[in-house]
């Protein structure tokens, strides 16, 4: 096992504005309508749910061998497992919707409206929903180009144009720069075609504005100082699908999102709790997704696309340019699969015929059963249980979702408890999330085979309920977690409680509380999880990441990885003489969310191994060698910064003649750049790494956000 080494909690600037918002949690009762006026006396079937009785709800589709939709089937018929233990069906529901439907399908209820502001609806009871399709049309603007955007809109208009039928009830949902809902459910073609156009880039009126302030943090649920750590994550994308899969709980009838994205890349180490939760919510309310890559079929070519610059070096030959892009794109694509196939949906993907997607729906929705049953299970212990469904008729194939995960009680009080509740949390599969919790991670050879890995946890100030007392405001954090191999054997732990005491002037709730520590690793993937419960009110958050530490390669530069940070502070405490980030009794703080302001500087710090040393013919040492480090090195770096495909920026160059630390065979390259040299904006942040010795070099990238005033 691995000594992990702790470093004091560290404040860094996350925001200069902190935004509160009132934040509310839908019911999960049923309202049932009485009907409306001169509606026949028969109501359809009800599928009651209830607050104190938690309902399983599964929908299942049955085909016959054709493939075609069998609706002869009675509660009887099905058989259903969890866990291999029977279960009893509470509630039965057949739902038909029909093609040419003879009476007009009618607007659910504005729920859509407590995602984000809605335009004008309707009201309608939850009744209303029986026997209709309900789809709802998600835009992801935030992660498409132009021409990305408006093949979505092409096949969402030609769906609204038709494919729509009297039975379908749809919705219209873009993600920007924040979520809005275009339409609320209607039935009215008018209505949703030009809630669609809307989002035209080729439109006269072009995409809307984001909000921004506290319309955008009450809208999206982000408050301003959490909305830089989701700058470049996935955090927002599946927070959007969470709250509107959320706000669909309430109909008990199968819901699907029709998702229009470009993939769904990560960036970093993103926080995987996120993406299971999502499909936790929409099994829960019974919501399928269907995801849909709008960059179509595309072809990689080696040496990359014509609007792209020619690729360096021997990759366009070697094979490893094509490789490399096609890992990028299976990236970019592996959540959206997860979702589909986790909530029973089916994802689009290498196609150019985007009406498909309409037709799985359509397929899918037209008959299907709802099967509801207390699970027999008491336990709340927050793992996965597994659904299985047969058919006394041999002759029917079923399509459902494989299970959901057990709620998780947290209501625990008292002293005694708390340590349990952290494992149980940290050993839980679906881990709760009320606390916002970002990371970031590097690694630093110490050997060949060995690794100084240092982790970053932070936590909005604004998300910790901190106590006045004087001047002061103090709260404290307890922190659990773990590193696991790939075979899951625990290689290192964390187990902490700090206590924070910040002077009430230093606006603690507009800033970030960031946890240090390390480990000693080697190469390979490991499991990080970490469990935060903040001690006042008991909240909690959860954080899991895959942790890559790479075999450097045997031939060409070799470099740690680039560390980007606004801050420096004395260095406190033990300190592992691996660390680079400690530089003259100064440490360098690095940032989470890759995010400065103008008055701050930026400081890129990384690692160079094993640079050529050079002597004269002589055999003596060249000019500027060191005897003490056994040779004369002369490593170069500038610094370039990008708006798009414009340089704007670059430092002139900065030239390294020896080693800085002899045993580990390494030189450390710090470059520091004033914010004020910068506009406000998003930067490529190129670093060109040149070995002049041995003629290799290398250009890692960072993305860097810099704000205004």
């Amino acid at each position: 096992m691995h000594r992990s080494f702790r470093s004091p909690i560290l404040l860094g600037v996350a925001c200069a504005v902190a935004v509160l918002v009132s934040t509310g949690r839908l019911s999960s009762q049923v309202v049932q309508g009485q009907g409306r006026p001169g509606q026949a006396a028969q109501q359809p079937p009800r599928f009651e749910m209830s607050t104190g009785v938690d309902l399983v709800s599964v929908s299942v589709v049955a085909r016959d061998r054709a493939g075609l939709p069998v609706p002869d089937l009675s509660r009887d018929d099905f058989i259903v497992l969890e866990d291999g233990k029977p279960q009893s069906l509470a509630n039965f529901r057949v739902e038909r919707i029909e093609r040419e439907a003879t009476v007009a399908a009618p607007a659910l209820p504005t729920v859509m409206g407590a995602v984000a502001k809605s335009p004008a609806g309707e009201d309608y009871t939850v009744a209303d929903a029986h026997n209709r399709r309900i789809v709802v049309l998600f835009f992801d603007l935030s992660s498409m180009q132009p021409e990305e955007v408006e093949r979505a809109v092409t096949a969402a208009r030609d769906y609204v144009d038709t494919r729509i039928t009297p039975a379908d009830i749809v919705a219209v949902v873009s993600l920007g720069t924040t979520l809005r809902i275009q339409q609320d459910f209607t039935a009215s073609r008018d209505l949703l075609r030009a809630a669609v156009n809307r989002l035209s880039p080729l439109d006269s009126t072009g995409v809307e504005a984001g909000a921004t302030g506290e319309e955008a943090a009450a809208e999206t649920g982000f408050t301003a100082d959490e909305a830089e750590f989701n700058l470049f994550t996935t955090d927002q994308r599946l927070d959007s699908l969470r709250r509107i899969t959320d706000s669909l709980r309430a109909i008990p009838q199968k819901k699907s999102i029709v998702y229009f994205s470009s993939g769904m890349s990560q960036m970093g180490l993103d926080n995987e709790v996120h993406l299971r939760r999502v499909v936790d919510r929409a099994v829960r309310a019974n919501v399928s997704i269907y995801p849909a890559d709008m960059r179509g079929l595309q072809a990689q070519a080696p040496g990359g696309e014509a609007r792209s610059a020619s690729a360096r070096g021997t990759a366009a030959f070697s094979g490893a340019a094509v490789r490399g892009q096609f890992d990028r794109m299976a990236s970019s694509q592996d959540s959206l699969a997860s979702l589909a196939e986790d909530t029973g949906g089916k994802a689009f993907f290498d196609a150019n015929d985007f009406g498909e997607v309409f037709e799985r729906v359509v397929n899918d929705t037209s008959t299907y059963y709802l099967l509801g049953y207390t699970s027999t299970n008491p336990a709340q212990d927050g793992r996965f249980r597994r659904i299985r469904i047969t058919t006394k008729r041999p002759d029917v194939r079923l399509e459902y979702r494989s299970g959901y995960y057990a709620r998780r009680d947290f209501a625990h009080s008292g002293k005694d408890d708390r340590e349990l509740q952290l494992r149980e949390q940290l050993e839980s599969d679906l881990s709760v999330t009320d606390l916002p919790i970002h990371g970031s991670a590097a690694y630093f050879r110490v050997t060949d085979d060995r690794f100084f890995v240092p982790v970053w946890l932070a936590v909005p100030g604004s998300a910790i309920p901190f106590a006045r007392a004087s001047d002061k405001e103090r709260a404290s954090l307890d922190i659990l977690g773990y590193v696991r191999d790939r075979q899951g054997r625990p290689v290192a732990w964390i187990q902490d409680t700090v206590k924070l005491n910040v002077a009430a002037d230093q606006n603690v709730r507009q800033k970030s509380v960031q946890y240090q520590t390390s480990f000693e690793l080697p190469p390979g993937q490991f499991l990080l999880k970490a469990v935060i419960r903040e001690n006042q009110g008991g909240v909690l958050g959860s954080y899991e990441a895959v942790l890559t530490v790479p075999r450097l390669p045997a031939a060409g530069m070799k470099l740690s990885t680039v560390v980007f940070g606004t801050q420096v502070q004395p260095a406190q405490g033990r300190t592992n003489r691996a660390n680079p980030l400690v530089r003259d009794g100064q440490e360098l703080v690095p940032s989470v969310t890759n995010v400065a302001a103008t008055g701050q500087q930026l400081y890129f710090c990384f690692e160079v191994y094993d640079p050529a040393a050079r002597s004269d013919p002589k055999g003596q040492p060249g000019r500027g060698a060191s005897t003490q480090t056994g040779g004369n090195v002369r490593v170069m770096t500038t610094l370039a910064f990008y708006r798009g495909k414009q340089r704007v920026y670059q430092t002139p160059p900065a030239e390294a003649v020896q080693l800085t630390d002899s045993d580990r065979r390494s030189v450390v390259v710090r470059v520091a750049v004033p914010a004020s040299a910068l506009e406000p904006g998003l930067y490529t942040c190129q670093l060109n790494v040149v070995d002049d010795v041995a003629g290799t070099f290398a250009f890692p990238r960072v993305v860097v956000f810099v704000k205004g005033a």
